[in-house]
């Protein structure tokens, strides 16, 4: 079904007269006008990413903590809260700053809701392909869509399949889509309606040997490198970008035969050859590097007119014009869990791209009516698993969340739930950025725990640690996520920490960063003695013990209520007035 605009006024009509729009009588016609987009170019758009499995509306907090250095200071996406809005002209009591920031998040979460979910997306995407016109409108997926739930764990990723074919997805990359072993990824391709491409992932050439399967043997890609689509008469080039460093954030054991990488020079052929044999109007690049990288690749790479970006999960409200050697590349990044839908429309003109429009729709799920052919589907997928994902676990006394540079409450949980089940002195935790937020007084569920834990490769373990080796970790993880060049910063934020605090400078230099490594009763760390450390997510071999959400879940029944006496985050310096810190 394409909704009309003037059906959809009619709807929101409708809920706001049942009742159904908590903020409707403060906010008036702002419920309306904020999905009201005026139809400005040739073809449109849709750009969804990182929605990591969440098929039910969630709470999500965006991070007040995110630092960016050099060339990065005070450029988005390293800006947070009110420096965010200033930015881009926000109005700080509007319902786009509780979108865009976490200002005020547990008051503003009570007024205008959950955000996200499938069958409101749907709404939502049907009314932007039904007023624009669905010949001329494509939907683009930036991947992380197979994983992060329990239901896209136990179906290995096929419910995602299954409910982004009813989306209506057009094309698709990936990143965490390859942690599933080969043989499933290449099913679920084989399932999907859409386009499945990532020019910058290729067979290894011992692999091709021994006859493993590749989308064009003499290339060496494992999978279609881009698509022409045909829209209203115009013909548009999508490329596709999976995340470059998968074999290093994620286990290489089960994808043995791939490579990644980053591969601009390979990007450029790419680009130059599809410009001179297949004269398309517009070249876009799907993106899963991250914005720091796509920055760098708009002005390192040419002809390019728009990369649409994931990752991150940055909620970035206007797109940064990168200028290059060729002209102006438009890069983006459209948030995660389902709570943003990127609108890019483009106008034509006599030699390429005459102006766009671009819009970052939050997606506020009681503000949208539930799609009722995806409610449906999302019942069908959910009901086996049901008594296990509703199986009530604790409460919490405090606003639980993951996303930042540092610690989250929850990341804290897990930490504290490792220790204290192995009786360990320190724990370390993985800095993931995908993971749902839990409001103070609600119920910890088993769902709320495999929404920040569910991984094909959650085994937990525990073993003795040197404080030199602790040290180790925390410095190739800083230079990770602190590099100052884009493209060695591999994805994920810091390793998250149990029992041990420490202080750490972003500015220094690779081994520089960390010092005053201490217990949480203050006895510092000493280089030479070993401690015994608990975690989990092991990327190199599996690990023997149990899976991770046991642990936690373990935890939580025996504390019955959350109230997180202490978080671990670290002491900064060389950090004052960083617009990433709020």
């Amino acid at each position: 079904m394409q909704l009309s605009r003037r059906e959809f006024s009619r709807l929101l009509g409708l809920a706001g007269a049942a009742g159904i729009l908590p903020g409707c009588i403060s906010l008036g016609r702002a419920n309306e006008d904020l999905y009201q987009v005026p139809n400005s170019g040739d073809v449109r758009l849709l750009h969804m990413t990182d929605t990591h499995a969440q098929l039910m509306p969630v709470y999500f907090r965006e991070p007040t903590v995110n630092l960016g250095f050099g060339a990065a200071y005070g450029r988005p996406p390293h800006l947070v809260n009110d420096a965010l809005l200033n930015y881009f002209g926000i109005d700080a009591h509007s319902q786009l700053a509780h979108a865009y920031t976490a200002l005020d998040f547990t008051n503003a979460a009570q007024i205008y809701g959950r955000v996200g979910g499938f069958a409101h997306l749907k709404t939502l995407i049907d009314l932007m392909r039904g007023e624009f016109g669905a010949n001329k409108t494509l939907l683009l997926d930036g991947g992380d869509t197979w994983q992060g739930s329990g239901t896209a764990l136990w179906t290995r990723g096929r419910d995602m399949v299954d409910a982004c074919n009813l989306l209506g997805v057009d094309v698709m990359t990936g990143h965490w889509e390859f942690t599933y072993n080969d043989a499933e990824i290449r099913d679920n391709i084989a399932a999907f309606n859409g386009d499945f491409i990532a020019q910058n992932v290729k067979v290894k050439e011992d692999a091709l040997f021994d006859g493993a399967e590749a989308w064009d043997e003499f290339s060496g890609h494992a999978f279609q490198p881009y698509v022409i689509k045909e829209l209203g008469g115009r013909r548009v080039a999508v490329v596709g970008q999976a995340f470059p460093y998968t074999p290093i954030a994620n286990p290489q054991r089960f994808i043995p035969d791939w490579t990644f990488g980053i591969n601009p020079l390979d990007l450029q052929e790419l680009v130059d050859q599809i410009r001179s044999t297949e004269k398309p109007d517009a070249v876009v690049l799907l993106s899963h590097n991250g914005m720091d990288v796509d920055l760098k690749l708009a002005a390192d790479v040419t002809g390019i007119d728009a990369i649409l970006g994931g990752h991150t999960h940055d909620g970035i409200p206007a797109p940064i014009e990168v200028q290059n050697a060729a002209g102006m590349t438009l890069v983006t990044n459209a948030g995660s869990n389902g709570k943003f839908l990127g609108v890019l429309d483009l106008k034509f003109g006599a030699s390429g791209i005459d102006s766009y429009q671009y819009r970052l729709l939050p997606v506020f799920s009681d503000y949208l009516r539930a799609d009722p052919t995806m409610s449906q589907l999302i019942t069908d997928i959910r009901q086996p698993y049901l008594a296990q994902l509703q199986r009530p676990l604790a409460k919490s006394d405090d606003l639980l969340y993951r996303r930042g540079n540092f610690n989250g409450t929850f990341d804290q949980v897990i930490c504290d739930a490792l220790r204290a089940v192995n009786d360990s002195q320190i724990s370390l935790s993985p800095g993931f950025r995908w993971g749902t937020t839990i409001l103070p007084g609600q119920t910890i569920t088993m769902e709320n725990v495999l929404d920040q834990t569910c991984i094909t490769y959650p085994e937990t373990y525990t073993r003795m640690m040197s404080g030199a080796d602790l040290k180790l970790i925390l410095e190739d993880v800083a230079d990770n996520l602190f590099n100052a060049d884009p493209y060695y910063q591999q994805g994920g934020d810091m390793v998250r920490l149990g029992g041990m605090d420490y202080r750490i400078d972003p500015t220094a230099s690779m081994g520089k960063r960390i010092d005053d490594m201490r217990l949480d009763n203050g006895t510092p760390i000493d280089a030479s003695k070993e401690y015994k450390v608990s975690g989990w997510a092991t990327v190199g071999s599996q690990s023997e013990g149990e899976p991770i959400w046991d642990t936690v879940a373990t935890y939580l029944q025996d504390q019955q209520t959350i109230a997180l006496k202490k978080i671990n985050t670290p002491e900064l310096r060389n950090v004052p007035s960083n617009p990433g810190l709020a």
